[in-house]
């Protein structure tokens, strides 16, 4: 017998749990940016991969996000509130991610019991 009421609360826990973690994880990625720090990543070469990055579009990357801070309207104590408050998303993100592990291992006991 299936409990249907029970699988119904899981797949809105596991869809409003990823709903969380994603948007805190846009939202961290979009201060970050806000705050004149914008995650440049550098060129890697992969044996599979489909696009690779030459180290020339990386440095124009990076000289965009570079004159993308010096214009921002922003104040110093704006760009350092949006840096915390980015972090603090990158924060609340890994601990709902860690409260989910703790949620699911102890049910994991007993089935395995």
């Amino acid at each position: 017998m299936i409990d249907w009421i029970a699988f119904v609360v899981v797949l809105v826990a596991a869809l409003v749990g990823a709903s969380v973690v994603v948007s805190l994880y846009s939202l961290g990625i979009r201060l970050l940016t806000i705050s004149g720090r914008t995650p440049v990543v550098a060129p890697a070469e992969f044996t599979d991969a489909i696009t690779v990055i030459t180290p020339e579009e990386a440095a124009k990357a990076a000289k965009r996000a570079e004159k993308a801070a010096r214009k921002s309207p922003l104040t110093e104590g704006q760009k350092r509130l949006a840096h915390i408050g980015a972090w603090a998303c990158f924060v609340l993100g890994g601990i709902s991610v860690l409260y989910g592990i703790f949620l699911i291992v102890p049910a994991l006991h007993r089935f395995v019991a």
